[in-house]
């Protein structure tokens, strides 16, 4: 009985995904499997039935191909379920017609085995979840079986801590590329006084090379101050923030307590307009920091959506123009195609909003400007 459930669940889950994935798929295919998908989703039936039946000894490596590139590395488990699914129903209609199951067990097996895998690295982001609940808190895992065999725990780093006392262009992108996983971060490369060990040498930092379990941290009663909000130690970032040449403020905040936005992340705006905290922009003594200082206006078409105002002010600011572009965005007034589903894949401004900066979700916190309201000496990026 728990078979067939499972069995209903991997089924049910591929039919839902069936219409998530772009056509882009049908790029490098036979002509057979581009009509077969086509058939398929205009629900050709008949069409679809010619062709098994005419096609009957192509079919089984038909479906092998569609495995083939639906396990390789490069794709999104949407993507992968698409061209399961796909390779299903190619298999289950020539089982029917054609009266050959090999296939079909074939696929239903590796479908089992996708959704399993699926399921646990859903329960493993699960497990990890309450640490990561401030944007830019990383719970740092990636070496776990180095860690375990030294009896260490993975590393909690609180990114909204050290963005108490650093600009975000002290880290990145010379120190940090700003991607998950893109640095390696390393025991070895720390102790060469690189990543971490920049500022965690004694002299800027605590040690790194001392007491390790300082950073190794997940169990410890202190970790909660790393997500916690409601029990942040202002005092210590106080001392720390005048040790370094930064300021910590609080105190210019009714009630002394962080700003928690609508959706229950800290407000650095805030924070800004404020004059709590001043942060360090750079370890370097002959750093000129560079700021630009213009606002675009960007048009939106959505009826009783306001205009966004980008202040490139504000951000270059706090990061370093590298870190947009040109990777992220191309130089160019109406360069950049600026789009909500990019954002939602981590593109375009998604690359910090919703990562370490407040979430793109958030509607009104861009969409500030009334459209029938000008803004003097604001570049106009139009709607394309």
């Amino acid at each position: 009985m728990k078979r067939k459930q499972y069995n209903l669940f991997v089924l049910f889950a591929v039919l839902l995904l069936i219409f998530a994935v772009p056509m882009l798929l049908l790029a490098q295919e036979s002509q057979f499997r581009t009509e077969f998908m086509i058939n398929h989703m205009r629900q050709n039936f008949d069409e679809q039935v010619r062709i098994i039946r005419e096609n009957k000894n192509k079919i089984p490596a038909e479906v092998k191909s569609l495995l083939a590139d639906a396990l390789k590395e490069d794709k999104t488990f949407e993507e992968r379920m698409y061209l399961l699914n796909m390779a299903n129903a190619m298999a289950s209609m020539h089982k029917h017609w054609n009266g050959d199951d090999k296939p079909l067990i074939e696929v239903e097996t590796i479908q089992q085995i996708e959704v399993l895998r699926e399921s646990k690295r859903v329960e493993e982001i699960k497990k990890w979840e309450k640490y990561e609940r401030l944007l830019g808190n990383i719970v740092m895992k990636e070496h776990l079986p180095q860690m375990e065999a030294k009896g260490l725990e993975p590393v909690v780093f609180p990114h909204w801590l050290h963005r108490t006392w650093f600009a975000c262009k002290v880290c990145h992108e010379d120190v940090f590329v700003m991607k998950r996983g893109a640095n390696d971060i390393s025991e070895a490369h720390i102790k060469e006084g690189k990543q971490c060990g920049v500022c965690h040498n004694g002299k800027i930092a605590f040690n790194a090379n001392e007491k390790c379990e300082r950073c190794h941290n997940l169990s410890k009663a202190e970790t909660t101050l790393s997500y916690d909000t409601g029990k942040v130690d202002h005092k210590r970032i106080k001392e720390v923030a005048a040790r370094l040449g930064a300021q910590w403020n609080i105190e210019n905040i009714s009630g002394g307590k962080l700003p928690i936005d609508s959706f229950g992340f800290i407000d650095w705006l805030e924070l800004k307009k404020k004059k709590v905290f001043s942060p360090v922009l750079s370890l370097s003594k002959d750093f000129k920091d560079d700021v630009r200082d213009n606002i675009i206006l960007f048009e939106s078409k959505g009826i009783g959506l306001n205009n966004v105002l980008f202040d490139h002010n504000l951000h270059s600011s706090w990061i370093n123009c590298a870190t947009c572009h040109p990777a992220v965005f191309k130089d160019g007034l109406g360069a950049n195609n600026v789009r909500m589903a990019d954002m939602a894949i981590g593109k375009s401004c998604g690359h910090c909003h919703g990562k370490v900066s407040f979430t793109f979700a958030d509607c009104q916190r861009c969409h500030i400007q009334p459209k029938d309201k000008p803004v003097k000496g604001a570049l106009i990026r139009k709607e394309k």
